[in-house]
């Protein structure tokens, strides 16, 4: 596997990541008090968000040197150097990920509410539902990219054979 295609992955597995951490019925209107903002920041530690977000920065770094790369693979040396450079400069720009992460779980739950699960993810069980989870998405994902496929391959047949039944060899 690529280092591209695991860049791509892993910007894939956050995305999944960000949408199952943020997502709630119910948002609160009101604005995060400073308590629901710091038991959010610790929520999304505990959770491991932190690190699963990550890899973001490197990859999109990684991804951008790829493209310049394919248009002058001379430049090897001199991007690699430069991609160097950008990812650590973008180090302090993975707060506001954390911090926005945490700012939508104080926005979308009470303080209480935090406690709460955060107390869940601190327990064997919310520690297990953690450890878990990503074998879980990883699992899912790859069902249903193999259920995807076969569903294609029978669509494809039944339009064939509905096309030969309309005089169309396909």
């Amino acid at each position: 596997m690529s280092f591209l295609q695991v860049s791509r992955r892993t910007v894939r597995l956050a995305a999944v990541a960000i949408a199952l951490t943020i997502s709630s019925p119910v948002a609160h209107a009101q604005q995060p008090s400073a308590a629901a903002l710091l038991i959010a920041k610790e929520l999304v530690a505990t959770t491991g968000a932190a690190v699963l977000f990550g890899p973001l920065i490197a990859g999109v770094v990684e991804q951008a040197k790829f493209l310049l790369l394919q248009q002058n693979p001379n430049l090897n040396k001199d991007l690699t150097e430069v991609a160097n450079k950008i990812r650590t400069d973008l180090r302090p720009r993975f707060d506001e990920l954390t911090n926005e992460v945490a700012r939508l779980y104080a926005a979308h739950f009470s303080e209480q509410e935090l406690k709460d699960v955060l107390a869940f993810y601190k327990s064997p069980l919310g520690k297990k539902a953690l450890a878990e989870q990503p074998k879980v998405i990883e699992s899912s994902l790859k069902f249903a990219q193999n259920w995807a496929n076969g569903l294609s391959d029978e669509v494809m047949a039944k339009m064939r054979d509905e096309m030969k039944k309309k005089g169309h060899a396909l």
